[in-house]
């Protein structure tokens, strides 16, 4: 039992990223006694270091993209990049990265807020300690939530340690570009930043350790993308496993790799991935091994189920392991709202979450990939069509191209996965997301009347291409 006061309340929530808050606000909408803990800014990554800023430098980098295909289209432009408006359009949808905005509005709906860093003591309890060191125990009466987010993933690469290397927070609170930068990791993170900053002047080389970019997608989406940011200018190298990473005030980042490359630059940002550290966080309290890559939780996202006179525990957000976005956060707010309150309602399901990488050209994919559905034994068809097939004139003019990709379980006669990768690509996934959530039948999708001259009838093409010479499913 941790020393100092003791608090009660119905509900503790630790960690106020954008499922927390939300979770935290509509438990004290319902009228229980709630308290918020969190050590960093409230509303969590996404507003203040991922989604949002990063989006502005992604559209601001688009814009000069846009002003440079100008010549040859619509008459003539010279375009100059300046990277001030960018990191003033920053700082004020960060709120300068002040949260008091956000604090207040979580206070105004009754969540009693602590600055601090929460871990669980007992299985009904968090201390929570102060930045002065002071602790304070609250014991739970109802629930405990944890939603403690992520952190990025830093690889145990021989001396990158100890050096000033960036992580993505460095790189969305930087007020100048720099002359040049290296991006270890070829994941979305490392790719949305890198291409942003080599359009504004930054010369960017990408090291990616795998053989693929993003290797959670399809390998149509790295051919792609590796073809249209070579175009752009970045330099691209796959299969470079990282040997050593040095660092001096004169020379900037030098960058070794087992295969003998040498890259060197003004910056590196490390883009590998996120990670929950959960031993921080005291899981062993709650039964939860520390050394787990995620907290386990049901289709119910609860830890421990409540019973026995004792609160349950519940879990959210990237500490889940079910996909490190926003919107997924959201999702299993959704859920652990309704389990705490004892609403019921319907179980996770995870079978069509989509995650969109910001890119241009964007690649959006929901599901399965067509290696993941044969590694789970489905009857798997694919189809394929490059929208330039589809929509010749207004890719031309739109700058890159791209793909719609479909797998389908011919068995169940529904699509399992899908991918749309070109001008709006995140958009397009709306229909593809809808069709493998609901599992809409292909018998039904292949009857879809689909607008020309749209992306997104693409989608219809390649429909056809996963049918072709089979039976209506």
């Amino acid at each position: 039992m941790a020393a100092g006061p003791v608090d009660y309340a119905d509900v503790i929530v630790v960690g106020l990223g954008p499922g927390g808050e939300d979770a935290a606000g509509r438990l004290a909408d319902a009228g229980l006694d709630v308290v918020g803990v969190d050590e960093r800014l409230v509303g969590g990554e996404c507003p203040y270091y991922g989604c949002i800023p990063s989006k502005i430098m992604v559209r601001d980098a688009d814009l000069l993209a846009e002003g440079r295909r100008i010549p040859g289209h619509a008459g003539t432009a010279m375009v100059h990049p300046d990277w001030h408006p960018v990191a003033r359009t920053v700082r004020e949808a960060t709120m300068d990265w002040d949260d008091k905005i956000a604090v207040d509005r979580l206070t105004g709906r009754g969540v009693r807020f602590l600055r601090g860093t929460g871990r669980l003591t007992a299985r009904d309890e968090v201390t929570v300690a102060d930045g002065d060191g002071n602790e304070t125990a609250i014991r739970a009466r109802r629930a405990i939530v944890l939603a403690v987010g992520s952190e990025p993933a830093v690889p145990p690469v021989p001396g990158l340690a100890r050096t000033p290397y960036w992580t993505n927070r460095d790189a969305i609170t930087a007020e100048e570009p720099p002359r040049s930068l290296l991006v270890l990791g070829g994941g979305a993170i490392g790719l949305e930043l890198g291409q942003a900053f080599s359009r504004f002047g930054t010369a960017v080389t990408v090291v990616e350790g795998g053989p693929r970019l993003l290797p959670r997608e399809e390998p149509e989406a790295h051919e792609l993308l590796l073809r249209v940011l070579t175009e752009d200018g970045l330099n691209v190298h796959t299969g470079a496993e990282v040997g050593s990473v040095e660092y001096g005030d004169s020379c900037g980042f030098t960058m070794r790799c087992a295969r003998g490359e040498r890259f060197t630059a003004q910056r590196l940002l490390v883009a590998t991935g996120r990670r929950t550290p959960l031993a921080g966080l005291g899981v062993v309290a709650v039964g939860v091994d520390p050394d787990a890559r995620a907290i386990p939780v049901d289709e119910r996202m609860r830890v421990i189920a409540p019973g026995g006179g004792r609160p349950g525990v519940w879990a959210l957000g990237d500490a889940t392991g079910k996909g490190a976005f926003t919107h997924v956060s959201m999702y299993q707010a959704e859920l652990v709202v309704r389990g705490v309150l004892g609403e019921g309602g319907a179980p996770a399901a995870y079978h069509a979450v989509p995650r969109v990488t910001f890119t241009d050209p964007e690649v959006g994919a929901v599901g399965l990939t067509e290696a993941e559905a044969r590694q789970r034994g489905l009857a798997v068809r694919s189809g394929f069509t490059d929208l330039a097939a589809s929509s010749r004139g207004y890719v031309h003019q739109t700058g890159n191209a791209g793909f719609v990709k479909v797998v389908a379980d011919m068995l169940s006669g529904v699509l399992v996965g899908a991918t749309a990768a070109g001008p709006y690509g995140g958009e397009i996934l709306g229909a593809l997301a809808v069709a493998v959530h609901a599992r809409v039948p292909l018998a039904v999708l292949r009857e879809q009347i689909w607008a020309y001259p749209t992306f997104h009838r693409a989608i219809g093409d390649a429909l056809k291409d996963a049918l072709a010479g089979s039976p209506a499913p």
